[in-house]
């Protein structure tokens, strides 16, 4: 399915990498979820990928029918649904996600301001922004260099 530009998106980071198995199932879950997915009764054109065995990326084109608080909150719940079934936290703001050479590792607060004093993240190393608001950010500033994300402003080096 293809997506205009300014298709919302909703970033959800896992606080472990899922093994092969529990993403191919989790991208099964997803796709069921976005085909009957509605905002007052009308059907949402919507998506969802798991990218990189971590991220679970809600897509929703709003030319169509726009995502109102109640399908949000379906899409919320779903989620929470899927956090208890893999025993995975979908909901941590503060678990950072940087990548470590072709690896992509996550730490809470605490670790990430670490590996920032340690040097391991410095202010090259790749850091996923989950703030992105549509398919555009998505694809332009959800992955970029430490000092180009919102955590240079929140973690000093």
């Amino acid at each position: 399915m293809q997506f205009s530009e300014n298709s919302r998106v909703w970033i959800y980071q896992s606080n472990r990498q899922l093994s092969d198995a529990e993403t191919v199932d989790i991208q099964k879950s997803l796709t069921e979820f976005t085909n009957i997915w509605t905002a007052h009764n009308n059907q949402l054109k919507a998506g969802a990928e798991v990218r990189y065995n971590r991220f679970l990326i809600l897509i929703v084109d709003e030319e169509q029918a726009g995502a109102s608080g109640c399908s949000i909150d379906k899409s919320v719940r779903f989620m929470q649904q899927l956090e208890q079934e893999y025993n995975i936290n979908l909901f941590d703001r503060f678990n950072m996600a940087y990548r470590d050479g072709d690896a992509i590792l996550s730490a809470d607060r605490a670790g990430f301001e670490q590996l920032i004093k340690q040097g391991t993240v410095n202010t090259e190393t790749i850091v996923f922004n989950n703030l992105a608001k549509n398919v555009t950010e998505l694809n332009t500033k959800w992955e970029v260099p430490f000092k180009a994300s919102w955590h240079a402003g929140v973690f000093s080096h």
